[in-house]
């Protein structure tokens, strides 16, 4: 019997739905491993219809579709390595979470997802039905168990796989990124190998789906964690990991430690790979914003740049009589750092013309906030007039601060396809823009250095919807309002635990109910780059009519 075991793994990008692509992707995979003389191909979790699928996957035709790629895979693929690749399996009427072990042109084994989870964006419970856990499958030499993802989070499947004879622990996921996740997986999995004296090894999806982004970060663990190898987070890898039998059991030999960037650079990276993969998955080639010459649209422009290359964005300007010419100046600026095109589209005429319309009805009364709003919604309008007309889809520059408080024009500043910056609260939007003009990485399209000039950064925020108007006349200053924003949602903290932590019981109260009363806003509103554990949709799903407040 063989003493080595070559062991190929696939971090790569998979689509949601596009089965064929997925397959064709897997046989490439298949094709590297084969030269290099792998004995087994590891995929992740679910390759072969995307992850997350949501309720697609219990589209009867859409599962059996999946199912039969699977089985024609094994038959192309008999004359080479094993495969191990994520699928739904469907068993009469139960559909699984399963991972497909091919080898000698059959399906060998079929894994079962035994752990569901059911909290933050997973809804699992909802889909499929809990596996019995699975023993382990020969490849070759060796024997292999192979918890699928939330099964390696809880000690009881990896330890019956050891006592039923698993030599090395495979575990493919779909674990997307949240800030910090990272250490998060690794302590897990470290837990694992110690708990069972195996040999560990994670494997976990890139690419970007909807709101999320799976980061990649594969790692190879021998017993009582000891890293043998790490892979980049982000980038597609394919990597094979040698395993040779020694006195005490299978042992991964050293191979690739990649360093992981900072939190800052993570956080970029996530925003710019979620913009970058939501428009070529959903056929988007070109995307249009408004810069206004404030930083929440600077940081937006600068990441659809370096996402989707300077020349693929169009910047509009939409001046009114309220627009200083700073914000000329200054959306002049950024667009020339980025190198985007910049248009111009005064709001004055059709504003005009809309007050000239309204005129009789609104008689007798004062200007407040309707006359602000139409401002904003005539530039979405217009924005969306141009992303209808040239297929450039409309981004939005709405920061969490916002977000949450409902500081934005529903079909106004609001309309658009997606958001880049909607999970970052605005303290945090202040600095990654510092963070991004004193850095560059080549994953970046474009131009290095200050792209986002320092007056953009720090002069007062304004909306610029009526003379001399600033954020704060509105809202707290956006360090105390993001702290207690912090607390009310991400951390779930009661109006009394804020106040012990010396905020202002009036301050809180209002920050709350702003927060509650905007549900129907973040109801409507496009997705965005997720990076916490409490972002605004799949995470945080609060009722739309809601009168319960804090009492405390």
């Amino acid at each position: 019997m063989s003493d080595r075991f070559r062991l190929t793994l696939a971090q790569l990008n998979p689509t949601v739905g596009a089965i064929d692509d997925n397959i064709a992707a897997a046989r490439r995979a298949w094709a590297e491993a084969k030269a290099a003389g792998a004995d087994m191909l590891a995929m992740t979790e679910m390759f072969v219809i995307g992850y997350q699928p949501q309720d697609i996957v219990k589209k009867p035709a859409f599962t059996a579709h999946a199912m039969r790629a699977v089985e024609a895979l094994a038959a192309e693929c008999a004359d080479g390595p094993a495969i191990g690749i994520g699928a739904p399996f469907q068993d009469g009427p139960d559909l699984y979470n399963a991972y497909w072990i091919l080898s000698g042109g059959k399906v060998q084994a079929r894994i079962l997802k035994h752990e569901l989870p059911n909290y933050t964006v997973f809804d699992e419970k909802r889909l499929y039905r809990s596996g019995e856990v699975s023993g382990p499958y020969r490849i070759g030499p060796v024997r292999i168990g192979s918890p699928i993802c939330e099964d390696a989070w809880f000690s009881d499947v990896s330890e019956t796989l050891a006592e039923t004879g698993a030599e090395i622990l495979l575990v493919p996921n779909g674990s997307p990124y949240f800030r910090g996740k990272f250490d998060t997986r690794m302590a897990h999995m470290v837990a694992r190998t110690v708990e069972t004296g195996l040999p560990l090894v994670y494997l976990n999806m890139v690419g970007g789906q909807d709101d999320q982004v799976f980061d990649g970060g594969s790692f190879v663990l021998n017993p009582h964690g000891m890293l043998a190898a790490k892979l980049p987070l982000f980038d597609e890898a394919l990597v094979h990991v040698d395993f040779t039998r020694t006195d005490k059991g299978w042992r991964a030999e050293t191979g690739e430690r990649a360093v992981f960037p900072d939190p800052w650079e993570q956080d970029y990276r996530v925003m710019v790979m979620a913009l970058g993969d939501y428009m070529r998955k959903a056929g988007f080639a070109k995307a249009v914003l408004g810069l206004s010459g404030g930083i929440d649209s600077a940081l937006v422009a600068t990441i659809a740049a370096d996402a989707l290359g300077p020349e693929n964005v169009r910047c509009v300007m939409l001046p009114s009589e309220y627009t200083s010419d700073h914000s000329l100046e200054d959306a002049a600026a950024v667009a020339s750092a980025l190198g985007c095109r910049l248009d111009t589209v005064p709001i004055g005429g059709p504003r005009a013309a809309v007050t000239d319309a309204l005129a009789p009805l609104f008689e007798g009364t004062a200007p407040d906030v309707t006359e602000e709003n139409i401002q904003s919604r005539l530039r979405g309008l217009l924005l969306m007039a141009l992303s209808n007309k040239f297929g450039e889809m409309l981004l939005t520059t709405g920061n969490k601060s916002e977000v949450a408080v409902g500081y934005a024009t529903i079909y106004g500043d609001m309309a658009g396809g997606y958001n880049p910056i909607k999970d970052l609260y605005k303290t945090r939007v202040f600095e990654t823009c510092r963070w991004r003009n004193a850095n560059h990485r080549p994953w970046m399209k474009a131009p290095a250095g200050e792209v986002i000039p320092p007056r953009v950064i720090d002069k007062p925020p304004s909306a610029e919807l009526r003379a001399e108007q600033k954020d704060e006349d509105s809202l707290p200053p956006y360090p105390l309002l993001d702290a207690i924003l912090e607390g009310l949602i991400d951390r779930e903290a009661s109006v009394a635990d804020l106040v012990a932590e010396g905020y202002d019981r009036a301050t809180v109260k209002r920050v709350e109910h702003l927060v509650y009363i905007s549900e129907y806003k973040r109801f409507q509103s496009a997705p965005g780059a997720r990076l916490t554990q409490r972002s605004f949709w799949l995470d945080r799903r609060y009722p739309i009519v809601n009168r319960w407040r804090d009492p405390g």
